[in-house]
């Protein structure tokens, strides 16, 4: 009895020396399977819409996008704003969730601001990239962020390209969101390096209106900006592409009897509200 327990116990103190086995844990796939059995069901994917692009020319960066925003199958928005201020010289498109964008660019803006103030110095673009996919990473893509991230510092133009989950690319020029294919379509077929700034501005509009005219969950306006070195300009409905059809200043106005009416009903307000008497307040 004394040798069987002897050799249970250097068992198991082998069994505790010896370093946990690798390879992926399907645990969390069992307890879905489970969950799935019981009636739960899983959350499903939001649908989004947005068309992001940048491209890097001969004097720096020029970063596009639409001006739609969406709420399912809503336009919510026919000119919002999807270029982020991140520093004087860096600027950053967004697409996914309208909120999670918006406060993880103020968020990251905010902190290369202080750290300015601490270093005196100009923001880098691998700050920013940095605080960004970190911040993402952490959140393993519960944060619908998808960012086009471009700027111009001390080690000249950078254009990146940042997803949900944390994934970074460094690219010579980016699309994404819904429209993304689209507007990559015309990058691929008509982008050269030693673009100039008009070339630049002119195959960024190109790309942002394929994505208008070829994607639902984009449309409206163009928005561009253009980074140089000690130079930023935002050119706020750079084209028009979808025009108002009609002019109203009072709204819609049709005249008396193109809508054929049904029936009426008046319900008359009662002309005097009879109030219960109050007490007299003691003074």
């Amino acid at each position: 009895m004394d040798e069987k327990f002897g050799c249970l116990l250097r068992m198991a103190i082998v069994d505790t020396d010896l370093p946990p086995k690798g390879g992926f844990s399907f645990d969390l796939c069992r307890r879905n399977e489970m969950l799935v059995k019981k009636g739960v069901t899983l959350p499903g994917f939001k649908k989004t819409g947005t068309t992001i692009v940048g491209l890097i020319f001969q004097d720096g960066v020029v970063l596009g996008a639409d001006t739609r925003a969406t709420e399912g199958p809503i336009v919510a928005d026919k000119n919002c704003e999807k270029i982020h201020y991140m520093a004087p010289n860096i600027y950053c498109c967004g697409a996914g969730t309208a909120a999670d964008t918006e406060a993880v660019t103020d968020m990251v803006s905010s902190q290369l601001q202080l750290h300015r103030y601490a270093t005196g110095r100009e923001s880098r673009v691998v700050t920013a990239l940095t605080l960004l996919k970190s911040h993402l990473f952490s959140y393993q893509g519960h944060v619908s962020a998808a960012l086009v991230l471009g700027g111009v510092d001390v080690t000249g133009p950078h254009l990146h390209t940042v997803y949900p989950h944390g994934s970074t690319d460094t690219l010579p020029f980016a699309t994404m969101g819904s429209g993304s294919l689209a507007a990559m379509a015309v990058f691929e077929s008509k982008f050269r390096e030693g673009l100039t700034r008009d070339e630049g501005i002119c195959l960024v509009a190109e790309a942002i209106c394929s994505g208008i005219f070829n994607d639902l969950g984009s449309g409206s306006n163009v928005d561009i900006c253009v980074i140089t070195k000690g130079k930023t300009e935002y050119l706020r409905n750079h084209l028009l592409p979808n025009p108002r059809t009609y002019v109203s200043s009072k709204g819609y106005s049709f005249v008396k009897g193109h809508t054929e009416l049904l029936s009426t009903k008046i319900i008359p307000l009662i002309e005097k509200a009879e109030l219960p008497e109050a007490d007299a307040m003691e003074e």
